[in-house]
């Protein structure tokens, strides 16, 4: 087996380069066979600020808050001929917010994968949690290192158990005598006690020194030894504060010749010196959640006596004997455990040997056999977990529809533009656009789900809108929270959507009395079509207008708007269409897809050769430079995606995703093609986690739709217009759904009287 290893690896001084060293060279150790295994590679997490010489085994690196780095190593790692993908997971080594940027590797990885998961929260943040459940839905196997670590997996994280392994922390297989040893650190007429590992307040050692006032009274031989670097984070954060901490405390205890803190990151050689010259091993750590303790597991692996707090896993590589536990912070209670210790040797050596006993049950080739044989199996079950292609009609994979959020940002005026997370934010007050959506929205929800709650929200978006028009028929479109206007005109493309919404409903309407006032607007908007120029606006307005003309089409006044409007698309698109770029301007910028849409539109209503060629051909050019195999990769807002230069990937705005979403829809209703309901709910999924990022911009807990995916990761603002993209898109999919299966059912209909007919 060749296998890709992902982690921080030596000489990174990291705990967790340690781990994947052990872990690859004892898998490579265990094999059972005489197969070169040394073709297995590791691609190493690298910090900017290190100039790092590497092994020969480290074939790549990721620069941590590179985005690029994380492409590149996919596509390496799926050229490479590796069987299988090893990851080691803990949120602070990757880039991004709470390490975001792995999930766009994991996505391209095309090999199984395994994720060995070093923390798992109990109470992690609504981030966390979707970062840490969308790693575990695509690996194959999820290796954890305490029981404690499942409970919470199936618990929190609603991981299946059946895709959890349990695969206990190794040991390497280092001895020493310990006469020797403390002869050579001239500790031999010391009674030794050590603390290991990276140096923080979590570490609790203000607490082993606390407690030696009273053991150093009984047994002045005593030595406390604290080994290791102050830990990075804590060196950025607050410098070695800490540590001078304990430096004052150890002299206002007079303790100086007892306790030596060694400000070093000794080499595994070095610590197994350390651990076999200690008699007593101490983890004062101040609260349970730590589930996996690499230093615990040495020190327990080589046989020392333990002393520990009742952190999670200590609960459990102490059990039966193996430790001794006191309560979190109790220096009293410390101190007369150590203090019968030393007085009663039996009792440390009765300790010493259950815990050799377990130390020699996880050694690391026995712990890296364990590792061969899950990788074995996930190559032989050849899951390809996330790779299975969905039906485009299976709405059972759809959330609970829900308009809570939508609810929770409108008043009796309208609906508030911004959110603060999923509050509303009454200091941006209301604007048109998001009252038209709003407006397009509950009329889509009450003519899909027949809810009387949407219905009783159309007259508030109504009523902004029609408070919202001039005298002259324009709009303005901001509107402070106080009700005060803060514009005389607002923007044309703020124009188009209501003019959309408008026609939607006049085309809708759920009543006559909506209907009539709807005619109202849209009569009294109707001199300014004729004026647009912003192409969006104009785009906007042909999609209200074809929807107006629905039901109106004895309008011929009306049709030949729409037709004047839709030759000026054209013309926009007959000017930028050379070279390749088949679109209405020199740039890709935003809500992109409802230029197309409207072509589509304009072609369901004028049936014209020209407007229905310019209408497919754009939409295929923005598909060609959007779907990324095959799923929804969105123009950033950033820097747009000009002609002949890089496209920008970051800020993607759901709003894009709607009109994607809806251009699919209305090329289905055009062509009967099927594969445009593929393409529509594959940009569905773009809100539930199918894109660049891979993760979920749909928030479970308030039903609303994040803001959008920025390079650090998700926007986690929950404002209008977001909610609304994600709830039309919703409602699309469910129209769509029903509009396949009603045509499936005529057409198999239609077949039963053919072979009627045929048999008579």
């Amino acid at each position: 087996m060749k296998n890709a290893y992902i982690a921080t690896y030596p000489p990174r001084q990291c705990g967790i380069g340690t781990f994947t060293q052990n872990l690859f060279n004892s898998m490579i150790a265990s094999k059972k066979d005489d197969s070169d295994d040394r073709s297995s590679f590791i691609i190493a997490l690298d910090d900017a600020d290190e100039q790092l010489v590497y092994p020969e085994e480290v074939k790549l690196r990721i620069r941590q808050e590179l985005q690029e780095d994380y492409l590149a190593a996919a596509k390496y790692i799926n050229v490479s001929g590796a069987d299988c993908c090893i990851l080691q997971h803990e949120f602070g080594i990757f880039g991004g917010q709470d390490g975001i940027y792995i999930l766009p590797l994991l996505h391209e990885l095309e090999i199984p994968l395994i994720v060995t998961l070093h923390t798992v929260m109990q109470t992690p943040s609504n981030n966390q949690k979707e970062v840490l459940q969308t790693i575990c839905r695509m690996a194959n196997r999820v290796v954890v290192m305490s029981y404690k670590a499942i409970e919470m997996l199936v618990e929190i994280y609603e991981i299946p158990r059946s895709k959890i392994a349990y695969i206990e922390h190794g040991v390497p297989e280092i001895h020493y005598n310990q006469e020797k040893v403390k002869k050579e650190f001239k500790l031999e007429n010391k009674k030794v006690m050590l603390t290991f590992g990276f140096v923080g307040r979590n570490k609790g050692i203000e607490t082993a020194i606390k407690a030696l006032p009273k053991v150093v009274e009984k047994h002045p031989e005593v030595m406390y030894i604290v080994l290791g670097k102050t830990h990075p984070n804590v060196i950025k954060h607050a410098g070695e504060e800490y540590r001078l901490s304990l430096i004052q405390l150890i002299e206002d205890l007079h303790l100086e010749k007892n306790v030596v803190l060694l400000n070093e990151f000794a080499t595994q050689k070095e610590l197994f010196k350390y651990l076999y010259a200690s008699d007593i091993y101490i983890t004062p750590y101040l609260n349970e959640a730590q589930i996996t303790s690499g230093t615990l597991s040495y020190a327990v692996g080589v046989g020392s006596a333990v002393v520990s707090t009742p952190y999670w896993h200590a609960t459990e590589l102490l059990s039966e004997g193996r430790g001794v536990m006191f309560d979190f912070g109790k220096t009293e209670q410390l101190s007369d455990i150590l203090i019968d210790l030393l007085d009663n040797p039996e009792k440390r050596l009765e300790l010493r040997r259950k815990a050799r006993e377990h130390g020699l049950e996880i050694t690391w080739p026995k712990i890296g056999g364990i590792y061969n044989n899950v990788v074995q199996t996930v190559i032989d079950e050849k899951i390809k977990i996330e790779k299975k292609e969905d039906a485009p009609f299976d709405i059972s994979l759809l959330p609970e529809f829900s308009m809570r959020q939508i609810k929770r940002l409108t008043d009796d005026t309208g609906i508030i533009q911004h959110a603060i997370f999923g509050i509303p934010n009454l200091k941006e007050g209301y604007c048109l656009c998001d009252n038209a959506r709003a407006l397009l929205l509950a009329l889509m929800s009450y003519r899909v789900k027949k809810n009387s709650s949407s219905l009783d929200l159309i007259p508030i978006y109504l009523s902004y809108i029609h408070y919202m028009q001039n005298d002259d028929g324009n709009f303005r479109n901001f509107l402070s929270f106080n009700r005060q206007y803060l514009d005389e005109v607002g923007s044309e493309d703020s124009f188009g959507r209501a003019i959309w919404a408008v026609g939607y409903l006049l085309n809708y309407p759920p009543n006559n009395s909506y209907r009539q006032i709807g005619q109202l607007i849209f009569d009294k908007a109707k001199p300014h079509f004729d004026n647009l120029q912003s192409i969006r606006s104009i785009a906007n307005t042909i999609i209200g207008i074809s929807y107006y003309l629905r039901s109106n089409m004895n309008d011929d006044a009306m049709i030949e708007k729409l037709r004047d409007l839709t030759y000026k698309l054209i013309d926009h698109y007959n000017i930028n269409n050379h070279d390749g770029w088949h679109w209405y301007e020199a740039l890709l910028a935003y809500d992109n897809a409802i230029l197309p849409l409207a072509m589509l539109h304009a072609t369901s209503i004028l049936n014209e050769g020209r407007i229905r060629e310019v209408a497919f051909e754009s939409m295929n050019f923005l598909v060609k430079n959007t779907m990324k195999d095959g799923n929804l990769s969105i123009i950033g807002n950033e820097q747009w995606f000009k002609k002949d230069e890089e496209r920008s990937v970051f800020a993607q705005q759901p709003v894009d995703a709607m009109g994607m979403v809806l251009m699919f829809r209305q090329a289905y209703n055009i062509t009967g093609d099927k594969s445009y309901l593929t393409k529509l709910f594959k940009s569905f999924r773009w809100f539930l986690g199918e894109n660049d990022l891979r993760i979920s911009l749909y928030n479970h807990d308030t039903q609303g739709c994040c803001d959008g995916i920025e390079s650090y990761g998700v926007n986690q603002n929950q404002g209008a217009e977001s909610t609304i993209a994600y709830l039309v898109s919703y409602l699309n999919v469910l129209k769509a759904h029903e509009d396949y299966y009603r045509k499936e059912k005529r057409k198999l209909k239609q077949e039963k009287e053919d072979d009627k007919t045929i048999f008579r």
